[in-house]
């Protein structure tokens, strides 16, 4: 397994996972959290421009795409709940995997961790697959936090031990 900043030539393959994660996602009960035209095409162009979107891939093969950053992220300003600590985080945000993939979450966390100890993300209420990794992966319930289009989401907060 291999994790990698994303180019501008691995575009078309990331929106295809998205596409697949929309789906997945709406199949499962949650047609609403990316709905079907999110992340956009420009959002992850400007994610590959400033090195915050990835690929991992095993044996070459794409198998889950993310964002990831670390520094204050404007989403969790403000929670209904509490922050397990206000030390610096990363987050990492629209984890998707591609068609047969398995067990990415669980890598891609392992990945993030190695580069901050402090891991913020959220996610809707309807997504009960990510919410069953969150719990199974170590992260904790905080409480709710209101996204851009001003919609809720349950947001989680994992500090290495």
């Amino acid at each position: 397994m291999t994790i990698r900043g994303a180019t501008r030539a691995d575009l078309d393959t990331i929106m295809k996972i998205y596409e697949h994660a929309r789906a997945a996602m709406a199949a499962n009960g949650n047609p609403t959290q990316w709905g079907s035209s999110y992340p956009t095409r420009q959002m992850i162009e400007q994610d590959i421009l400033t090195n915050r979107q990835f690929l991992m891939l095993t044996h070459g093969q794409p198998e889950a795409t993310f964002h990831f950053s670390t520094g204050d992220d404007p989403t969790y300003a403000a929670i209904e709940g509490a922050w397990l600590n206000d030390a610096p985080y990363g987050v990492v945000h629209r984890l998707a995997a591609a068609p047969g993939a398995k067990n990415v979450a669980a890598r891609i966390f392992d990945w993030a961790m190695e580069r901050c100890e402090n891991l913020r993300i959220d996610t809707h209420e309807q997504n009960a697959p990510m919410r069953h990794l969150l719990e199974k992966n170590g992260f904790a319930y905080c409480g709710t936090i209101i996204v851009e289009d001003g919609t809720p989401r349950r947001a989680y907060h994992k500090v290495k031990e």
